[in-house]
């Protein structure tokens, strides 16, 4: 079921609001990783698959559920209603890694709006889909209202930036201009939040993109069967690889996941 901006958003405020009071109590023995995303992290099929399905065996005494679905953005994973089910889910001690931003470029203005672009900007800025009349709000308006609702059941958030396409398409390397704008904006969430003491960001589009470079290009080229966004099996692996990698070295801070990082992970770059 579909549901307004402006309805899930209210939801998740609603949650927050009735979660402040965290009984310690509530705690599960083994805590969760929640993974919510798009088709990079999701559990695709065939010659795809995303990074998510290969994170379980670089961990130990956490449990990984993988809430990442094909095809969506911070807009359109909010109007479904996924991040309010995360957010009725987690329990304190819990940890939810969001990473959007391969779905959530474009402009809603127009009379073609495909439903998950974003209104550019990382703060109140609104717009109004050209196609439906719904309010649009930005990527970081989307990413940290759910991460609110998520903190304020106890739970912790990782901000990670999207992975990169392809940087090997035409044999050159593209790895070292501007990153794409998302992985910007998801810094920024984690620096929005970071007074609540629970959200904190990883680099997976720099790790990644550092793991490419070493990879070169024959290599990395073969792990892009159909396009220069989705990932073979072996691809995602080295993605999930070069995620806990960056988690391990404490790039941008250290993150609540670092403890549960099994000894001796391979190192991809």
């Amino acid at each position: 079921m579909r549901f307004s901006s402006t309805t899930l958003i209210a939801g998740l405020a609603a949650a927050s609001v009735g979660a402040r009071s965290v009984n310690p109590c509530d705690k599960r023995a083994t805590p969760t990783v929640y993974l919510a995303g798009d088709s990079t992290t999701a559990k695709t099929g065939g010659r795809l698959m995303g990074w998510g399905e290969y994170l379980p065996p670089l961990l130990n005494g956490i449990t990984v559920v993988n809430k990442a679905i094909p095809g969506r953005s911070a807009r359109s994973y909010t109007n479904e209603g996924h991040f309010t089910e995360i957010a009725n889910l987690v329990t304190a001690g819990d940890i939810v890694v969001i990473e959007f931003g391969h779905n959530d470029g474009g402009s809603p203005n127009s009379a073609s709006d495909n439903g998950r672009s974003d209104c550019p900007g990382t703060g109140s800025e609104v717009c109004v889909s050209g196609k439906t009349g719904e309010k649009v709000y930005t990527f970081n308006h989307y990413v940290e209202t759910a991460a609110k609702a998520i903190i304020a059941k106890g739970a912790s958030v990782i901000f990670s930036s999207q992975t990169p396409n392809n940087l090997w398409e035409g044999g050159n390397y593209g790895g070292y201009g501007t990153p794409v704008r998302f992985v910007g904006y998801a810094s920024l969430a984690a620096k929005n939040l970071a007074g609540t003491g629970k959200a904190s960001f990883v680099d997976h589009y720099q790790a990644v993109a550092n793991m490419y470079l070493k990879l070169g290009s024959a290599k990395t080229n073969s792990l892009y069967p159909s396009d220069h966004t989705h990932t073979s099996p072996e691809g995602a692996d080295l993605v999930a690889k070069a995620f806990a990698q960056a988690i391990n070295l404490a790039w941008n801070g250290t993150t609540p996941l670092k403890a549960y990082l099994k000894a001796g992970n391979p190192t991809v770059f």
